[in-house]
């Protein structure tokens, strides 16, 4: 399989980037031109940024997974999809053929409508690292169905409140998972969350783990008995295959909830044509994936790093994809590069948040390791250091390897702004050039384009994007007015990202961080109100405010200031408390940091939390705080300061 759209010279990136902002809508009819579609689009853009409203391929036919799994079949049948290596090393290395791959997601297909899901139902998808998710995933996709991935580190809260948001009727999950030295109990998780629940009609078990699970007559039953009566029925058809659901280019493909500064998640919906040829281009360009190469993304795919390039970037392009059960430091810190030397690895995608993990064990690991076979590094989820971005280059990459730092977020469906393996200059910690047809533009607090540069050649400030790309959100589920206003309304006529950015006088762009309420942990974006939210959920707790502070491993952590309701018994016992509460309504991913009590918050008159204080005073500055003198209380300041942890 070519690609003919891929960009191979540094002059060719200017030419194809130029014609996509002068012509999107012929550049990307010439990209679409090369999928499968069912019927071809009326229109290739029809868009505002006010209502908003964005569409592409409007009129358009197809179904993604004959993108991703029918049309490779003829040359690419016995061609790995997946390569499914499991938590433990002991256990058997599973290879998805792509022909396999079809056989197992038409088996889920038809398992999935014997259970009386529909096209346009949102099926809930709450399952370990295991093959089965990726079909669970696809199978969705082929009837219709709305699949919402949830990660298996979210509460039995979290999920409860995401599956009332959605209204889903059905979920797909396992008895357990494996997660390096610990097994979680995905099943019970499930049962927590389903208390109360009116809406879900049934919840299909994969056998993983053989973690006893109770399962309700009439509502549960088993993944193994319900794929084994789908393929008996397809097989009486003559051949296994589930005739692909026609869509429309613009009907939803998945909800993927994301934290955001209040304290409910968000549904983000992304579209079916849209999404997939957003996915592929980027996955062939950034990577300069070429046909035969083993891409290893180390991601969840509870996360939108895992669903574009585990599953739909990589197998819309008919290429090998490692998928990895476990975590990269178990049994040992050398799992990665086992996992590289053992697959022939081509390219690795992970988070600066494991390389600096990694970092932490030395070079040891690493030794006696043949990664000969790397020829791209990727980074993603966050800003990437330059001492991590060194050490990985120098000792993962030995200097051979282009380190492609990528910028994006759910919302926008793939990467953003990334240098190309290769073709466009790298810049460490730079996220660099921005790919074709995005049009990013650094605007002031009153949204006008900054201009001017520093005594450095760089202008900073707020992010945005001008113009719609094929993978950008379309809406948040149920609530379209939340999507304007998130991303819309607070400079009208752009896309507002949250993050900040500078920009240096060749045009590369270096992501500073969020500038709103939403702190960025190990890659993982959490809301400080959902956070907030939890801790005041606490018995004992009268009041928190919650800041990001610079970690040296996860790069962001959480900094909580609470105000509790007496002081009796041991304060750190108090600490563990709060971390359980927060465990418990969100998942472990959102516990605290550190827990500072305080006997009160720098308020204004009118009651609102002065967080820049609180965030300065987190990081360690101590003096420059700014005005406090409009603060109801300035000497709480002070008493914040002397407690810092």
């Amino acid at each position: 399989m070519s690609y003919p759209y891929q960009i191979k010279s540094l002059e060719q990136y200017h030419a194809d980037y130029k014609r996509s902002v002068e012509d999107p809508e012929a550049f990307w009819g010439n990209v679409a031109e090369n999928f499968t579609w069912r019927r071809k689009w009326d229109k290739v853009l029809d868009w505002n940024f006010t209502e908003p409203k964005i569409e592409w391929f409007k009129g358009g036919k197809l179904n993604i997974t004959e993108n991703c799994i029918d049309r490779h079949l003829p040359e690419k049948a016995n061609t790995p999809a997946f390569i499914w290596e499991p938590n433990n090393p002991e256990e058997r290395v599973r290879v998805v053929t792509y022909a396999r791959l079809h056989k197992r997601v038409c088996q889920a297909a038809q398992m999935l409508v014997n259970n009386g899901v529909k096209k346009g139902d949102r099926v809930c998808i709450y399952m370990g690292m295991v093959p089965e998710l990726a079909y669970a995933v696809l199978a969705c996709a082929r009837i219709g169905a709305i699949h919402s991935v949830i990660f298996g580190g979210f509460s039995a809260q979290s999920i409860a409140d995401r599956l009332y948001d959605a209204q889903a009727e059905f979920i797909i999950t396992c008895d357990g998972a494996y997660r390096g030295g610990k097994d979680i109990p995905l099943k019970s998780v499930i049962d927590d969350a389903l208390v109360g629940n009116r809406t879900i009609k049934r919840v299909i078990v994969y056998t993983r783990t053989r973690t006893p699970v109770s399962m309700i007559k009439g509502r549960d039953v088993w993944w193994e008995d319900e794929m084994e009566f789908a393929l008996d029925q397809l097989e009486k058809n003559g051949e296994v295959n589930f005739p692909a659901v026609e869509m429309d280019a613009e009907d939803p493909l998945f909800i993927l909830y994301t934290s955001g500064s209040t304290g409910k998640p968000k549904g983000v919906v992304h579209s079916c044509g849209g999404y997939m040829l957003w996915t592929n281009y980027t996955f062939v360009n950034v990577f300069q994936y070429k046909p035969g190469n083993i891409h290893f993304c180390t991601a969840d795919i509870g996360w939108i790093t895992g669903h574009s390039y585990i599953v739909y970037g990589p197998t819309s392009a008919g290429a090998s994809s490692v998928m990895f059960e476990g975590i990269p430091t178990w049994p040992d810190a050398g799992r990665f590069w086992d996992i590289v030397e053992r697959h022939k690895v081509n390219c690795i995608y992970t988070a600066p948040t494991a390389i600096r993990s990694l970092m932490s064990y030395g070079t040891d690991p690493l030794k006696g390791k043949d990664l000969s076979s790397l020829q791209v590094l990727g980074t993603v989820g966050e800003p990437i250091n330059e001492e991590a971005w060194h050490w990985y280059d120098e000792n993962v990459g030995k200097g051979k390897c282009p380190v492609v730092d990528t910028w994006w977020q759910t919302e926008t469906g793939a990467c953003l702004i990334s240098n190309m393996a290769g073709v466009t200059p790298a810049k460490p910690s730079w996220a660099t050039l921005p790919m074709p047809g995005v049009q990013p533009v650094l605007v002031d607090e009153r949204g006008e384009e900054i201009t001017e540069r520093d005594e450095h050649g760089v202008m900073k400030g707020n992010l945005c994007i001008k113009a719609p790309w094929p993978g950008i959100l379309r809406t948040t589920w149920g609530d379209h007015e939340r999507c304007r206003t998130n991303y819309f309304a607070t400079y009208p006529g752009l896309y507002f990202t949250g993050d900040g950015a500078l920009k240096d006088a060749d045009g590369n762009y270096r992501i500073t961080g969020r500038v709103d309420d939403v702190l960025n942990i190990s890659g993982h974006r959490i809301g400080t109100a959902e956070v907030e939210n939890a801790i005041n959920m606490h018995s004992g707790v009268v009041e928190s405010a919650v800041v990001g502070y610079p970690h040296d491993i996860k790069g962001q952590g959480i900094y909580a200031y609470v105000i509790y309701n007496g002081h009796h018994g041991d304060e750190n016992l108090r600490r563990l408390d709060i971390s359980l509460t927060v465990s418990k309504i969100i998942g472990p991913i959102a516990k605290p940091d550190k827990i500072q009590f305080v006997s009160g918050l720098p308020k204004t008159r009118s009651g609102k939390i002065m967080r820049r204080i609180l965030r300065k005073i987190a990081e360690g500055e101590m003096e420059n705080l700014g005005d406090t003198t409009t603060l109801l209380d300035p000497e709480v300041v002070n008493e914040i300061k002397h407690g810092k942890l």
